[in-house]
């Protein structure tokens, strides 16, 4: 399993700036190796995130995501001590879920 996420999520005047480093190596599928074999595509294809168990982002990637990728986010209508719950699904089927308490 992946490392844990880093995030972090703040807020101001009820809007929280969300900020996630995720834990992904993020292979396109187009390297080789040192024996000159192609390495196996493995890439987050999907992210979602919720504030209190609302939906408030969803994203589709794709292999053009850099390793260990960040992302910002900002949501409305937040407030100190709400729960920011982030996920993430690879191509492989590896899934990854996180949270953190809006400060």
């Amino acid at each position: 399993m992946a490392e844990p996420m880093k995030i972090r999520a703040t807020v101001k005047d009820g809007v929280a700036d969300v900020r996630i480093l995720m834990s992904h190596p993020m292979e396109t599928g187009t390297r080789k190796d040192a024996a000159g074999k192609p390495v196996p595509a493995w890439h987050i294809t999907e992210v979602s995130a919720t504030l209190n168990g609302k939906p408030v982002l969803k994203a589709q990637w794709g292999t053009a995501v850099s390793k260990d990728p960040f992302l910002n986010f900002k949501v409305r209508g937040a407030k100190a001590g709400d729960r920011i719950a982030v996920t993430w699904v690879d191509n492989k089927g590896d899934k990854r879920t996180d949270e953190a308490t809006v400060g």
